[in-house]
């Protein structure tokens, strides 16, 4: 089966909130890409604070100095679309009440006729965590076990009650309810995190790295999982924060998805020989001028790797 092609949304500062979305999220179906993705920033610090990612250093991209909310991008694309499914990489589950959050996903799936994919995280920064978080940044993993428990409850048959930390639901009525089963996704790479995803998640949802990596890294996943009974396989979507360049890039240093655009083909066409590999998410953002050259970028991008066998 060819490995199915998702596409970011424009939610930063060089694109119009408004029109762009809704051109993007129509051209990007019409091109083919199956799924549309927001992602989740808050805020820019200025001074900055702490590297990005949490990375000693590392420059947070001017792009980020403004972020649209995910959520509302998200409903925008849902309305002038039809097919393509859509979805969060990632929210972060501290940000948000756990019953709000159940609430908006199931509208939203129920309203596109089941097209969501929940995809969810625990962020790394701290000065977001300050400005608005329903937790101190230490109890970061407890609200997004919570919030997946509110999840099934919410989602799950009426009358919902659940009885958490941060949620408190009395015997209630809570519609309307998903389309169908909604699934979700976490990204996780050791220890307790891949315990959770292998427990309670649809699918895993990995940043983009070399195809060896992935390949490794996949494998421990399964392997957890076998250990840990799973019995319905897991979905995989991969991140790929492109960084598309005229020249190539040379060295040992390259990074995934970053290069020209043979280069970007060429690891699209790696992951796609790893099976168990389902999707990959194309986030084409941060180095678009405009929703223009996003357009003309995406559909070159999108061309080119199906004629590579993509």
């Amino acid at each position: 089966m060819p490995l199915q092609l998702g596409m970011a949304l424009p939610q930063m500062k060089q694109f119009n909130l408004g029109p762009d979305t809704v051109t993007v999220a129509r051209a990007a179906e019409e091109t083919g890409y199956e799924s549309l993705w927001v992602f989740e920033r808050t805020l820019f610090p200025t001074p900055m604070t702490q590297g990005l990612y949490n990375v000693p250093g590392l420059e947070w991209p001017d792009a980020y100095r403004s972020v649209a909310d995910p959520l509302v991008t998200l409903a925008m694309a849902a309305a002038v679309t039809r097919q393509a499914r859509l979805g969060t990489s990632v929210l972060v589950a501290s940000y948000h009440m756990p019953f709000h959050l159940a609430r908006w996903f199931a509208s939203l799936d129920n309203a596109s006729g089941g097209r969501v994919i929940a995809g969810l995280g625990t962020g790394w920064s701290l000065d977001e965590y300050a400005a608005g978080s329903v937790a101190p940044f230490g109890q970061r993993g407890a609200v997004l076990d919570e919030t997946l428990d509110v999840f099934e409850a919410v989602w799950g048959a009426d009358p919902v009650t659940y009885d958490g930390t941060t949620t408190k639901i009395a015997p209630s009525e809570v519609g309307p309810k998903p389309a169908r089963p909604l699934p979700i996704y976490l990204p996780a790479s050791s220890g307790k995190a891949i315990r959770r995803l292998v427990d309670r998640a649809d699918g895993w949802m990995p940043v983009g790295m070399h195809a060896p990596q992935l390949a490794r890294t996949w494998q421990s996943v399964q392997d957890m999982a076998a250990e840990r009974h799973r019995s319905n396989p897991l979905g995989v979507i991969v991140r790929a924060n492109v960084l598309l360049s005229d020249k190539p890039f040379t060295g040992e240093q390259r990074l995934p998805f970053q290069g020209n655009l043979e280069q970007i083909v060429g690891d699209l066409v790696e992951h796609s020989q790893i099976p168990g590999i389902d999707e990959v998410l194309l986030d084409l953002c941060i180095t678009t001028r405009d929703v223009h050259h996003l357009l003309d970028v995406s559909r070159e991008l999108y061309t080119t790797a199906r004629e590579a066998g993509v």
